[in-house]
């Protein structure tokens, strides 16, 4: 497209009711929503998932509509039945809402109603089928639970608690770890328009974790909590125990068959696994159970669920088994090990989540976690087909099962033993680890589809648990190991390296799931999607996993080097001399006393001098914005905060901090593209602001730049024009030098382009200096008009007016990266803090990204 005809594009969406700023619009930017112009249509791509996701929602009469609120504070829906996921946030809200959604909930009567509760006691309403979503109660405290009587869409009901945190709400013999003041639930008559406070027992910390209103009687009310089974008979109004038959009556879970054309109504309990000493070993209770009087009472039907403890030679399972012990007793592994050396002949895992098929009584599905929640067999989701008389480990993945040390025994169980699950890009590593993933949730659509999440992967079984195959990803071709997301993506999306000597590889960092390429679509059909590979992480195992920033050798385009800031290969400079084939260490530059797995620090800006490629810079930064979450080291035992260079390929690293304040924040790092001995570095703690150095870093000079300016977060300079951009503003909305702010002549004089409070990266585009692309971040500390409009924003010619362009993106306010692209001038890439990529095309362009 040409420049030309770009920038009439502009002007015509400027005139038009779209989100054009000029100075009037940035008042307006300031005080009201503005909505996002359809500019630019963007859309998601791999890896899919790529993070845990515990919460996931089939709708109760629609089998296409599927919900998922995965743990890096994104939402999605799909609309075909899982093929295809979009945000379901508010693209121009503030990047806050729908976070963490403990469940939707739709009606039985109206699809397209629904309700929706977070973990921090937000609640939403839908009236199209979940596709937008509008706030309409905030209440005090934790929430885990919201039902409708499927009889009457007006009743809705919503349990308080922390019962699904299996990441902290550990079982033991006197209670839980995680208890909050609660004595009852809420009901609304009026789809949620109001609420009243139901007191359910006599209890101060009271937890819900399930409520289920019985279809034949919408005065009968079940509900699963964690001082047993709670019953109502007159809509919630009075409440007593319904524990009869259950020998532990702390229900972990609850769920429900109905007949409706013979009215037939089963419920399904799975209780709490406990623990009682018997000499050198243990007892335990707990198990399955249903009833078929409507709660009255409960008949066992766990069948053969339990296992023969010694006939399990995993010494990793072993270890979990003591772990589980040791939690339910409130003592160490070490203890219950001497206390209890024998190992049980008759033992259940600590199972979790219960489902049965709406559409067949008989087939129940248990569900356990034991990489969180204490469980210790194996299987992530078993399985009974007769009504609980037989149970097997429905899915079977890893190392276990591929070594089949203990086959015999499960053969002797009638449980088959082959590999049954598929993945995506975590197959390696799957493969290569015993079952120590967990399963996150576990859930059953309206057509018997049965839904679960092992490790970071969303899989479904289409055949009643023969096999599970994952949904998050399509393979371009088999075995290509090319992968195009499906859009559910809840990946830590990192720094974009676009240029690579090499023109359709462009180089992409994540947070957990390491360095990925674009790859080749070959003949996959929609020549829009972006199609990607992972060069480091899962596909190796023992390969880096949270990466930085990566930079590419001048001279070869097969030397690749990047930075891990935690995790595998944390504080650590990898070089590869093969396209990204094989790694190395070739530096240590960080270390510090916490535990692996945590941050050491956050590292920005990898470049390399195109002269001389053995001089080598990066920086550190001591206040970061836009970084994912640590913990990162409360103090590091090797290496420091600032600017750090290497004059041999970089073995050896120095700190060069000479002339920054004491306590410097270097955010981002430049080089001049015209003399790479000539830097400007951004600085964003409360004293920062722009500086240079003539001598490689060697020393540096503050730069003169309106005095309101107090932090800046990022410096770009044209390469073409040699205008210079600097983000500025803090978190707190208090910088009132926040904004764009650009320079014609070399930082002597500088003008405000863009007005917002809290900017975080400007650039423009190699091809077109009129194309700018501008992250405007969500400051977090802010109240009131501050926190209005971030996301992407976009000038076609050259800042005189913007569009605000966040249609599709997952997470408006935690844009980590933002750039046009180096070869086109109408497409675009995105990079997001827990939503992974997005490709972004200019309205009307009908070719891929990389067709000719």
């Amino acid at each position: 497209m040409k420049k030309i005809a770009l920038i009439a594009f502009s002007i015509l969406y400027g005139l038009n009711g779209h989100a054009q700023l000029d100075k009037t619009y940035f008042k307006k930017l300031q005080s009201q929503r503005v909505e996002s112009s359809d500019l630019v249509e963007w859309q998601q791509f791999g890896p899919g998932m790529a993070g845990y996701c515990e919460e996931f929602w089939c709708h109760p009469t629609d089998k296409n509509v599927i919900m998922m609120s995965p743990d890096m504070f994104n939402s999605y829906g799909s609309w075909n039945g899982g093929k295809t996921w979009q945000t379901i946030k508010d693209c121009d809200g503030d990047g806050k809402d729908l976070p963490r959604i403990r469940r939707f909930t739709f009606s039985h009567q109206n699809p397209a109603f629904g309700m929706a509760i977070s973990g921090g006691g937000k609640l939403y309403k839908t009236e199209d089928t979940g596709r937008t979503w509008k706030q309409i109660e905030s209440f005090k405290g934790r929430f885990s639970e919201l039902t409708v009587d499927p009889s009457n869409e007006k009743l809705w009901y919503l349990g308080p608690g922390d019962f699904w945190n299996v990441k902290k709400n550990w079982r033991h013999q006197n209670g839980q770890t995680r208890n909050f003041k609660n004595e009852g639930i809420y009901k609304s008559k009026d789809k949620g328009k109001t609420w009243i406070k139901i007191t359910v027992g006599e209890h101060s910390d009271l937890d819900v974790g399930r409520i289920i209103v019985d279809p034949t009687n919408s005065d009968v009310i079940i509900s699963a909590t964690n001082k047993g089974v709670y019953r109502s008979q007159n809509q919630g109004r009075t409440w007593s125990l319904a524990g009869k038959g259950l020998p532990v009556n702390r229900p972990r879970d609850i769920d429900s068959y109905y007949n409706s054309k013979t009215g037939e109504f089963v419920l399904y309990l799975l209780e709490q696994t406990a623990f009682t000493a018997n000499g050198k070993t243990v007892d335990v209770s707990g198990g399955v159970y249903k009833s078929i009087d409507h709660g009255l009472s409960w008949q066992n039907m766990t069948g053969n669920l339990a296992v023969d403890f010694n006939k399990i030679t995993s010494s990793s399972l072993r270890n979990k088994y003591w772990g589980a012990l040791a939690t339910w007793f409130e003592t160490d592994k070490e203890t219950v090990k001497k206390k209890y050396p024998e190992l049980p002949t008759s033992v259940y895992s600590i199972f979790h989540r219960i489902r049965v098929n709406p559409n067949d009584k008989n087939e129940i599905y248990l569900s356990h976690n034991n990489k969180h929640d204490k469980a210790f067999l194996p299987g992530g989701a078993w399985k009974s087909s007769d009504g609980g008389k037989n149970w097997i480990a429905a899915t079977r993945t890893g190392k276990y099962w591929i070594k089949g040390d203990d086959n015999a025994y499960w053969k002797s169980r009638n449980n088959p033993v082959n590999v049954n699950t598929s993945f995506a890009h975590l197959q390696p590593e799957m493969n290569s680890r015993e079952e120590v993933w967990g399963n996150r949730f576990l859930e059953m659509g309206v057509d018997g589809k049965v839904y679960i999440c092992l490790d970071q992967q969303v899989l479904v079984t289409n055949n009643k648990g023969n096999d599970w195959q994952q949904i998050d990803d399509y393979e371009t071709a088999p075995g290509s190991k090319h992968w195009v997301g499906s859009g559910d993506s809840n990946l830590p999306g990192r720094f974009m390296l676009l240029e690579t000597g090499i023109k359709d590889r462009y180089l992409l960092c994540s947070g957990e799931h390491g360095l990925w390429q674009t790859a080749p679509l070959g003949n996959y059909p929609d020549k829009m999607a972006v199609a990607v590979e992972q060069l480091e992480g899962q596909n190796k195992h023992g390969g880096a996993h949270s990466i930085s920033t990566v930079a590419v050798h001048p001279n070869n385009p097969d030397i690749i080097y990047f930075l891990a800031w935690r995790q595998e290969h944390r504080g650590k400079l990898r070089k590869s001399t093969d396209g990204g084939k094989t790694w190395k260490n070739i530096a240590t530059i960080f270390e510090a006393d916490n535990a692996s797995w945590m941050g050491v620090v956050f590292q920005n800006s990898l470049v390399i001098d195109p002269v001389n490629p053995d001089n080598m810079y990066f920086c550190t930064t001591r206040k970061p914005i836009s970084e994912v979450n640590g913990p990162n080291a409360g103090k590091l035992t090797k290496g420091g905060y600032g600017f750090y260079r290497s004059s041999d390929g970089g073995y050896t690293w120095e700190l060069s901090n000479n002339g920054f304040h004491d306590g410097a924040s270097v955010r981002r790092i430049v080089m001049d593209s015209k003399n790479p001995d000539v830097f400007y570095a951004a600085l964003n703690d409360d004293k920062g602001g722009l500086y240079k150095s003539n001598n490689k870093g060697s020393d540096w000079a503050k730069m003169k730049i309106p005095s309101v300016i107090k932090s800046v977060n990022n410096i770009f300079v044209d390469r073409n024009t040699r205008q210079m951009f600097i983000s500025c503003g803090n978190e707190k909305a208090t910088d009132l030098g926040g904004g764009v702010w650009r320079s014609k002549d070399d930082g002597k004089s500088w003008k405000k382009i863009f007005d917002m409070p809290f900017i975080w990266q400007t650039e423009t585009s190699p091809v077109n200096p009129d194309i700018i692309m501008v992250n405007a971040a969500l400051p977090p500390k802010a109240k009131g008009n501050a926190t209005l409009n971030p996301g992407a924003y976009l000038s076609l010619n050259g800042g005189k007016t913007w569009n605000k362009i966040n249609t599709n993106l997952g997470q408006i306010d935690r844009i980590t990266d933002l750039k046009p692209d180096p070869y086109r001038e109408d497409v675009f890439w995105c990079a997001q803090k827990g939503s992974g990529w997005a490709i972004g095309y200019l309205k009307g362009t009908t070719k891929g990204w990389s067709e000719k």
